[in-house]
């Protein structure tokens, strides 16, 4: 009896040992995002990475939804001392007081960028002139940790007022959103997001 062969799929190396992390990869990371409401949260969500990894946070990424009013940057940036309390009590996201208080401060400062532009997806992504930076990096080690991009994009968030926007909590960003394709080439969403 023949069997049919099982076909392989080649995915970046990073999201291996992890069914969420895979799922992210494959439908998410890297596919450019254009509502202010999602780019929010990867913001909120990069930035509550800091110093842990990614799947960390995406295991916690419902609770977050449910804690942060499902990312509405008009409701949080609304958070008085009260509900900074009630997050520091909530198990089910990262409990860091400093994280915490970025996200309120992150949403006041995402609304003046509202004002001032009309969205913060024509702001953000003026930083790669509003196209999908190509990548092909062969090896994982390849890829960097921040660019020259990220640093410009850090130094500006930071001017207007953002926290936990280093440059690589920037570059995260952008390879989260789509503003690099950072698949490596060997990788079947390399391909299918560079069309």
């Amino acid at each position: 009896m023949c069997y049919p062969e099982k076909k392989i799929i080649s995915r970046c190396k990073w999201c291996e040992g992890d069914s969420l992390y895979t799922q992210y990869h494959d439908e998410e990371w890297g596919v450019p995002l254009h509502s202010d409401v999602k780019l929010f949260e990867f913001l909120v969500l990069e930035g509550a990475q800091a110093g842990l990894s990614w799947i960390t946070v995406l295991k916690k990424r419902q609770s977050y939804r449910t804690a942060f009013d499902k990312f509405d940057f008009n409701k949080v940036a609304a958070y008085k001392e009260s509900r900074i309390q009630v997050l520091l009590n909530n198990p089910g996201i990262i409990r860091n007081k400093l994280k915490i208080r970025s996200a309120i401060t992150n949403a006041r400062a995402f609304i003046e960028i509202r004002e001032k532009f009309g969205t913060f997806d024509k702001y953000i992504w003026q930083f790669t002139e509003y196209q999908t930076i190509q990548n092909a990096w062969k090896y994982l080690p390849d890829v960097p940790a921040y660019t020259d991009v990220s640093e410009t994009m850090s130094k500006d968030l930071k001017k207007r007022g953002f926290t936990f926007v280093g440059p690589t909590i920037c570059y995260a960003f952008m390879q989260a959103i789509g503003m690099v394709n950072d698949h490596t080439v060997d990788c079947f969403r390399h391909r299918e997001l560079k069309k």
